[in-house]
């Protein structure tokens, strides 16, 4: 249940508040009574979450800056491999945040979990047309979106250590060389206004915004490399 509840829902604390409500459900009724527990689960749980995203979606229009999913520890020291795929992914993380709360349902338990359409509909509360209907559009919106292209593991960690260094020295020229030129870069300050408020547009930009920064990194700053959300 949490892989549904985190990718509805994009932080661990709303997932396990999904999980939780749904239990509480299921704990205050005659269980014997269920002929498809598993199903019953879902259900419940995917409803908890519409309900919990269409909420946060109205609290989130008055998030100072960016709002962007929570990062989630995977790796194979992941026992749980409902969110060790490349669906957990950031990137995916964040296209899911440009559907509707209906969408997103549709998605993740059709693409994702392999549901069929009619389980998906009695978990979502509408008709089979109106659930393929909504998978489409969920579908051609991140296909919009998606990246033609997906680096590997290795390249992402080489990536990433050529970034972090640029980052730390505050080397403009080599922050040039790291980024894309249409690249474009989000900050979630967590709500406050320490960050850019709107995203940055162009290697330029981005890499001067970078490199002001710089001096704020404490001496002797170190990172830890672990894997989130199946990337480094």
């Amino acid at each position: 249940m949490f892989g549904i509840s985190y990718r509805m829902l994009g932080t661990v604390a709303d997932a396990e508040d999904s999980i939780q409500e749904t239990w509480l459900r299921w704990n205050k009724i005659d269980q014997s009574l269920i002929a498809d527990p598993r199903g019953y689960l879902v259900r419940a749980v995917t409803r908890t979450s519409i309900d919990q995203l269409r909420r946060a979606k109205a609290r989130r229009e008055q998030y100072i800056g960016s709002w962007l999913p929570e990062p989630l520890l995977t790796g194979p020291d992941v026992a749980d491999g409902a969110v060790r795929d490349e669906s957990v992914s950031m990137a995916i993380m964040v296209m899911l945040e440009s559907t509707s709360p209906l969408e997103r349902a549709v998605f993740v338990l059709r693409e994702v979990f392999g549901f069929s359409y009619p389980e998906v509909a009695q978990a979502v509360g509408r008709s089979d047309a109106a659930v393929r209907q909504l998978g489409h559009r969920a579908k051609i919106n991140l296909q919009q979106r998606r990246s033609r292209f997906q680096p590997g593991p290795r390249e992402s960690r080489r990536a990433t250590e050529r970034f972090l260094a640029a980052c730390l020295g505050g080397d403009l020229s080599e922050l040039m060389e790291v980024l894309a030129p249409e690249v474009t870069l989000w900050v979630d300050a967590h709500g406050t206004s320490e960050g850019a408020r709107e995203p940055i547009h162009g290697a330029t930009a981005i890499g001067e915004y970078l490199a002001s920064i710089a001096p704020r990194y404490p001496d002797g700053i170190q990172f830890r490399y672990a894997e989130f959300n199946g990337e480094p």
